[in-house]
């Protein structure tokens, strides 16, 4: 399984990669792996205020069904229309091709909330 230590990750299995007050967001190799084959993914439209915690969109699996959340608040930039149209990008390369969207960060101090690699890792072997 991969970790990589350049990422914050949530305790839902969400990653951020900060560069500036820009943020890609996508889920975890644990999270894709967990669900199984990836169907469909919904994500908001650039120019939506996504908030820390709340749900941002849903990952359709052959398993299941789950909401995606915020590791941070913000507004969405972009989002990765190959996803849409190629959703097992996101379990061939969930940290690459398979990122689910881009936002500016409004607040940098909740990255300090969420985990490091050696964190998640540690919440993973749970």
């Amino acid at each position: 399984m991969n970790f990589p230590d350049n990422l914050k990750y949530t305790n839902d299995h969400e990653w951020i990669r900060v560069e500036g007050d820009m943020g890609w967001v996508g889920v975890t190799d644990y999270a894709q792996g967990e669900l199984g084959d990836v169907v469909f993914v919904e994500l908001p439209a650039p120019g939506t205020k996504v908030q820390k915690g709340k749900s941002f969109g849903t990952i359709e699996a052959v398993k299941a069904v789950s909401d995606m959340f915020a590791p941070v608040s913000g507004e969405v930039v972009e989002i990765n229309k190959d996803i849409q149209s190629s959703p097992e990008k996101v379990n061939k390369d969930p940290y690459g091709a398979g990122w689910f969207l881009k936002m500016r960060v409004a607040n940098p101090a909740e990255l300090g909330e969420l985990l490091d690699v050696n964190a998640y890792k540690k919440l993973v072997a749970k």
